[in-house]
């Protein structure tokens, strides 16, 4: 049922956390230090892809994603070329890694918030080398089946009826590669609605990625307090008003929804 990994903690008691102490340095914000230790590999415009200094996990490579170049925004507020082309970046070095052979998976994630397993404030995703687990083996296609918020040609928005971790989770379904766009922009709705409209107490979210059987899926996971019925039991508790919560979707961003 699970997969475990060992986690190095003496290397995670040594990683900064500007989420918890804004007094001390981003070590994102600081490009010139990033370029000299040369950790890069790959960068296009603002977006790089960097070594992460701190390897917690074994038998796994960890890379850094940074998204701007500074600490100012963040992935609710993108104008959509910036909003794309991260998206472009993202995407292609995901495959690239993917088809390299190096690793059985490669895992590619975004903690956003206390709340979501993250330490630095500066926007960021992570994409994860995994030396010997395959995480498809624990996917099902019920988890990103849901009440559709919207469609376009090539890519689905939808509540999830069936959450892995459950109460709120927003999926987003790609089938046609050529409508990256469209999910992005989907991805930042769903982004945006979370911060500013479903809880604005925990500020808190996460998405998760994942390449099955031809489609992309992203998942964007409000994050709060862990339920104790899940943590112990592993009861999914799912929402009564998903229906409401799809109405106020569409009222908000989508003007012409019946």
């Amino acid at each position: 049922m699970y997969t475990y990994m060992n986690f190095q903690t003496r290397i995670a008691q040594t990683k900064p956390s500007t989420l918890h102490n804004q007094e001390e340095k981003c070590p994102f914000c600081d490009r010139e230090t990033i370029f000299k230790e040369g950790v890069v590999i790959s960068q296009d415009g603002p977006f790089l892809l960097i070594e992460n200094k701190f390897q917690t996990l074994e038998h796994a490579y960890q890379m850094v994603l940074v998204e701007t170049m500074t600490c100012k925004d963040d992935l609710s507020t993108y104008d959509k070329p910036h909003l794309h082309a991260l998206f472009d970046f993202a995407m292609r070095n995901w495959m690239s890694l993917e088809a390299s052979g190096q690793y059985r998976s490669v895992i590619f994630f975004k903690n956003h918030g206390i709340h979501s397993g993250g330490s630095i404030y500066h926007a960021h995703m992570q994409l994860v080398g995994l030396a010997d687990v395959d995480y498809r083996k624990h996917l099902h296609p019920e988890q990103w089946a849901g009440i559709v918020i919207d469609q376009a040609p090539g890519v689905e928005f939808n509540i999830s009826t069936r959450p892995r971790g459950g109460f709120t989770e927003f999926n987003i379904v790609l089938s046609d590669r050529n409508a990256l766009h469209k999910m992005a922009e989907y991805v930042q709705i769903a982004v945006h609605f979370l911060l500013n409209h479903m809880n604005r107490r925990y500020q808190s979210y996460n998405i998760f990625f994942y390449e099955y059987e031809g489609d992309i899926i992203a998942k964007i996971v409000l994050r709060a307090p862990g339920s104790p019925y899940l943590m112990g039991y592993s009861i999914i508790q799912v929402p009564n008003n998903l229906d409401e919560t799809v109405r106020r979707v569409q009222s908000l961003y989508f003007s012409d929804a019946k």
